[in-house]
């Protein structure tokens, strides 16, 4: 269960963040010259994206790997329960200061 939600949640973040920059997949698939095809199995979490193959992706997309792979981690916390989803109102500014409890 835990690589099929992986793989799900890279493929949503993925697809998300395709879809925030108005790209097709046809324009990401030339971009990162992968075929369009396995890109739509990757965003529908059929297939496995290798480490070069994601960091194509991420190149094609502007993103850097690490952003990436920070949602795909908040997700799947979101989806085990562990991590509550903030609303997004409620997220900080990047002029806020934000407390913590240490």
């Amino acid at each position: 269960m835990g690589m099929a939600l992986f793989r799900r949640m890279l493929g949503d973040v993925l697809r998300e963040r395709r879809s925030e920059l108005g790209l097709t997949l046809r324009e990401v698939s030339g971009t990162a010259r992968v075929s369009l095809g396995y890109i739509s199995e990757i965003e529908r979490g059929q297939k496995e994206a290798s480490s070069e193959l994601l960091a194509s992706l991420c190149d094609a997309l502007e993103v850097p790997l690490s952003q990436v792979l920070r949602d795909v981690a908040d997700a799947v916390a979101v989806e085990e329960g562990i991590l509550v989803p903030t609303p997004i109102g409620q997220l900080p500014q990047p002029d806020q200061v934000v407390a913590s409890a240490a």
